[in-house]
């Protein structure tokens, strides 16, 4: 009987495993990119720190699910940790990173969660036909920085919390029968004991390990101010865009920026290379149309007013003669 049941367990866990593994792949299947990305990945990677925090615009099924939940084209945030090259041999972090990824050492990396995988090391190379912007903490210092990166590496192993992405939905859209905070996991947190997060709450608590702040809550308590730390499994990554102690640095792909014997030159923008009809009109890289504007659809009204006179006229011009040769006979 207990062998038996032991079967029966294990069927249906790989059972599970599997339909979970085929849900994952769904979620994740991404659409063909229609159009480039804004920012030039190459300039961007020359001019990382550790620390920096790097969001993307992702074009994933999951991706457009976390955009609708946050009103917001950033739907995924990654920690820039730098090159192997870039620690000493005995380094901490360097084993740290070692201990997971094998490749090249010059290879530019990054800590993230993802769905289906946890919390891993990544190739940042793997971004390059993505939309990314740059977040780099204002006046961090270099030590700091390198604890930062140091508590996401020690993040490494934990699942994907995909239950708190639909707590986060109904945080999001609290309208239903039930509290918000009913069935939970966004408001039952417990800080070193959760075995599973998503990108945003691991970064978050990377940052909140040295004190320094993305998105806190003040209070005014008499004259004083207090600065409170915020729940970190209700960010998400567009909070890093909006924080004020986050610098948005951008390399732009087509950059107008013209100089003069080292002196930055206005005007550089009257050189893009706009496509020549006025009247074309993209709302993304595979929805584009034509659309005329009000002056031109006007002047095709009064035209079409002048045709329709000009018709009239002629009728009426036909009709007289014909009653003018009925007289006559």
């Amino acid at each position: 009987m207990e062998k038996e049941s032991t079967k029966n367990m294990s069927f249906f866990s790989g059972f599970s495993q599997r339909i979970e593994a085929l849900f994952h792949s769904w979620l994740l299947h991404e659409r063909k990119r229609t159009e480039l990305p804004l920012q030039d990945f190459n300039k961007m990677c020359q001019n990382l720190l550790p620390a920096d925090v790097l969001l993307f615009k992702g074009r994933s099924r999951i991706s457009r699910a976390i955009s609708f939940i946050t009103h917001s084209h950033w739907t995924h945030a990654a920690l820039y940790i730098g090159r192997c090259s870039d620690y000493d041999s005995d380094s901490e972090i360097l084993l740290q990173i070692r201990s997971v990824f094998h490749g090249d050492e010059k290879e530019q990396l990054v800590v993230e969660s993802l769905l289906g995988q946890g919390t891993v090391i990544t190739p940042l190379s793997n971004y390059a036909n993505d939309s990314i912007r740059l977040c780099r903490p204002r006046g961090i210092i270099e030590k700091d920085a390198e604890l930062v990166v140091q508590h996401a590496l020690s993040q490494l192993g934990r699942e994907y919390d995909v239950r708190q992405l639909f707590d986060l939905a109904r945080f999001m859209f609290p309208y239903a029968i039930f509290p918000r905070r009913w069935f939970s996991t966004l408001f039952n947190y417990k800080p070193g004991q959760a075995t599973r997060t998503v990108c945003s709450t691991m970064l978050v608590e990377s940052f909140m390990s040295v004190k320094f702040p993305v998105i806190p809550v003040i209070h005014q308590v008499n004259q004083n101010i207090a600065v409170h730390k915020r729940n970190p499994r209700i960010f998400t990554p567009q909070d890093f865009d909006y924080s004020p102690y986050f610098e948005i640095i951008k390399f732009p792909n087509i950059n107008y920026d013209r100089s003069f014997l080292g002196i930055r030159t206005k005007g550089g923008y009257r050189e893009l290379p706009w496509y020549e009809d006025e009247n074309y009109y993209c709302n993304s890289g595979d929805e584009c149309a034509m659309m005329e504007d009000e002056k031109s659809n006007q002047e095709k009204k009064e035209q079409s007013n002048k045709d329709m006179n000009k018709d009239s006229n002629r009728e009426g011009t036909k009709n007289d003669k014909v009653d003018t040769e009925e007289v006559k006979s």
